[in-house]
């Protein structure tokens, strides 16, 4: 399966992120939950949910977007995605909901909320955020020849009561449960990867939050503004050393960085530079982790030898998540390639099978996942395309109510400056 150091030398650019998207997408396409189409959380048994019915809101927002480029590349027939992601759309209209918020699990089968924790058994509002970017996508998609499903999965959309979720002080808050309520009071401040869920919360045409939840609470945030110096790049958000990679990506799958400004970073340099802080911590690996290098970076959230670890440069166990590099490459083309012809070889060839590559490994313990995860695997697909053909951020972005989130935010963007010419 996995073409050998001499075969991946000769291969161009494109034929290796073809052989990329190509093999990862199975992972939504031939893996997807047979009776709701929905995205499997993981293919491993772990922490106690079965592999077979536990799915994924966000991870099937970010596979809904990877199907859509599966169809445009010619990997999968388009009809046959319209059909699935018309399976997801029946599901969803009948799973269960809170408030019109799905929850962060859901069994494939019968569509009821799988528990994530004790106090996390109802609405999941990031995860549905990122379920929402991946069906507004697709409803700018569907919209051209099949407009009976796209009003449906706009239907989806409006029936989000992101309101519901704000505090009294105007915080916006992540879960809700039927039998506890918001007695887990988590405020969804920044850095991290819910930028798109505030948008979103702002962007709605039924259930809108104010501007001044995005201002006042999310750009307060602990970890929100940093403005530090690493090894040469300037980090204008996020904590010490930007955090996981994810960051970067789970908001922009959709959401178009390029161009993208406000009254707090330009979030285009802002991904780069976090790219480039991560990848020079591998570089220069105060750890000493064995296997490093510049053809194997990348610290992000992921399974690891011990359990599921956010992995980053302030908390690095010596584990490479490929998706971390890979889909960073809008950021950091030339050094993401590098990245991905190194996974192609690393191990013995051992890290690229069926469904892409392996969640994570460990060089110097000799470690391999045997899992690959829904949240992990999309956005290679996602972002590997959005730096081919902005395929997604074009789609995404030609959301009429994303336009006007963005203006109603002090957003500046070129898909802005566009509308406004047209």
């Amino acid at each position: 399966m996995t073409p050998s150091p001499a075969t991946v030398a000769a291969m161009s650019d494109d034929a290796l992120m073809d052989l990329a998207q190509k093999m990862t997408l199975s992972y939504f396409w031939d893996y997807g939950h047979p009776t709701s189409g929905m995205a499997r959380e993981r293919d491993n048994n772990a922490f106690g949910y079965s592999p077979d019915d536990t799915t994924t809101t966000g991870g099937t927002g970010f596979g809904i977007m990877a199907l859509i480029a599966g169809a445009e590349r010619g990997f999968i027939p388009r009809e046959e995605v319209v059909e699935r992601i018309g399976k997801i759309t029946n599901f969803l209209e009948t799973a269960d909901r809170f408030h019109g918020v799905f929850p962060h699990f859901m069994n494939g089968e019968t569509g009821k909320v799988i528990p994530f924790g004790e106090k996390d058994d109802g609405g999941d509002l990031v995860e549905t955020s990122f379920l929402m970017a991946g069906l507004l996508a697709a409803r700018q998609w569907l919209i051209p020849t099949r407009p009976d499903l796209a009003a449906r999965i706009d239907r989806l959309w409006r029936g989000v009561e992101w309101s519901h979720h704000v505090r009294a002080d105007g915080a916006l808050l992540w879960h809700w449960s039927p039998g506890y309520g918001f007695a887990m009071n988590h405020a969804i401040t920044g850095w991290n990867e819910c930028l798109i869920t505030h948008l979103l919360a702002a962007a709605s045409p039924t259930h809108p939050v104010s501007s001044s939840t995005y201002h006042q609470s999310w750009a307060k945030g602990r970890d929100f503004l940093n403005g530090r110096n690493y090894g040469g790049v300037t980090l204008p958000l996020g904590p010490d050393y930007g955090g996981p990679l994810f960051f970067a990506h789970y908001s922009f799958m959709g959401l178009d960085p390029r161009g993208l400004v406000d009254a707090y970073a330009d979030y285009f340099a802002q991904n780069t530079a976090h790219a480039l802080v991560n990848r020079g911590h591998c570089l220069t690996n105060p750890g000493g982790f064995a296997g490093y290098g510049p053809d194997c970076w990348g610290l992000t959230a992921s399974d690891t030898f011990d359990g599921y670890n956010a992995h980053s440069p302030t908390n690095d166990t010596g584990v490479i998540t490929p998706t971390a590099a890979l889909a960073s490459l809008p950021y950091v083309p030339k050094e993401a390639m590098e990245a991905l012809r190194g996974f192609l070889t690393a191990m013995d060839g051992r890290l690229f099978g069926p469904r892409g590559f392996v969640d994570a490994f460990s060089p110097g313990r000799n470690w391999i996942a045997s899992s690959h995860l829904a949240i992990d695997q999309g956005p290679i697909v996602v972002m590997i395309e959005n730096h081919r053909s902005a395929l997604l951020w074009t789609l995404f972005m030609s959301a009429p109510e994303v336009l006007a989130g963005l203006a109603k935010l002090g957003f500046s963007s070129p898909h802005l400056d566009k509308a406004a010419s047209a």
